[in-house]
């Protein structure tokens, strides 16, 4: 278990059999995570961006259509990279944040339900 103080994340990963890197941003409001944007830098087998995306500097942007989540399941495999996710300017995989070594592990984000208190 992690916890990270921050209200928005990136979300990157490498589609395990295309090779195709897709990057979400979330967003967290009161208990929801929200879908605010994504970007992916191809199209493959049933991976094509929505028709509304948009081409620009090689990477397909959109608007994922998602309901705002209660949490986010990660599946992650050993025939692909691991997860990488980035807040306020640092990226790290996510192995490393909740310091797992088995890359065949789930791996849940969800809001706090309490806020933290800095002291």
């Amino acid at each position: 278990m992690a916890t990270l103080a921050t209200q928005q994340f990136t979300l990157i990963w490498t589609h395990s059999v295309e090779k195709i890197v897709w990057q979400e941003d979330w967003q967290v409001e009161d208990d929801r995570l929200i879908a605010v944007a994504a970007r992916v830098q191809g199209s493959g087998a049933g991976m094509e961006p929505p028709a509304d995306a948009r081409l620009a500097e090689g990477w397909w942007h959109y608007r994922p259509a998602l309901p705002p989540l209660p949490r986010l399941v990660l599946s992650r495999s050993r025939f692909s990279d691991d997860y990488t996710i980035c807040w306020d300017g640092i990226c790290h995989e996510l192995s490393y944040i909740v310091k797992q070594s088995d890359h065949t592990s789930i791996t849940i984000i969800s809001p706090c339900s309490t806020p933290l208190q800095h002291k």
